[in-house]
């Protein structure tokens, strides 16, 4: 696991301040699974506290993103949020393990300006967006998304120029 600063805001600054722009996609029609249109949610101005570490794509990225997740939400006094985050980050990143090869990101925003949310995003070098299905019962796969949607305040994915993120919001109590 190595510690650096925000990578995609194109600057490196000190490891608690960064800024950029995050544009998010969701579904337009959240019910029909199968659509294949998407819709911009809107445009976050992201100043504020944020970290970002990068892992190896390796069995072992699932238990040290976690690690770093608690440890940060820790430091950030957002304690309560520990369990949900890591449960989440742990979903996204085994299946970045699943389906990618590469480097495997996980990035921790707290918006200057709303005091409520915490960001959370995991990107891979896999351009293919996502899909939330449906799991049979007997499926031994298939959960992660449906928990990821279920569990957080919102989701989405947004294309890369080397792959794609995986993003959530939680609400801050």
């Amino acid at each position: 696991m190595r510690l650096r600063a925000c990578a995609i805001c194109g600057t490196v600054r000190p490891p608690q301040r960064y800024g950029r722009t995050n544009i998010g996609y969701v579904p337009i029609n959240p019910v029909k699974k199968d659509t294949a249109a998407w819709e911009v949610i809107g445009v976050i101005d992201t100043e504020g506290d944020c970290v970002e570490w990068t892992f190896s794509a390796e069995p072992g990225a699932v238990r040290a993103a976690r690690a770093a997740v608690r440890g940060r939400l820790h430091d950030w006094d957002l304690d309560s949020l520990t369990d949900i985050a890591a449960l989440l980050v742990s979903e996204l990143v085994t299946n970045a393990l699943r389906h990618a090869t590469g480097p495997i990101g996980v990035r921790l925003v707290r918006p200057s300006h709303l005091d409520d949310v915490l960001l959370v995003e995991v990107s891979d070098p896999l351009p293919d967006l996502p899909r939330e299905r449906v799991a049979a019962p007997e499926d031994e796969s298939g959960r992660g998304l449906q928990l990821v949607a279920h569990s957080s305040r919102r989701w989405g994915t947004r294309p890369g120029s080397a792959g794609k993120t995986v993003w959530f919001e939680l609400a801050v109590p």
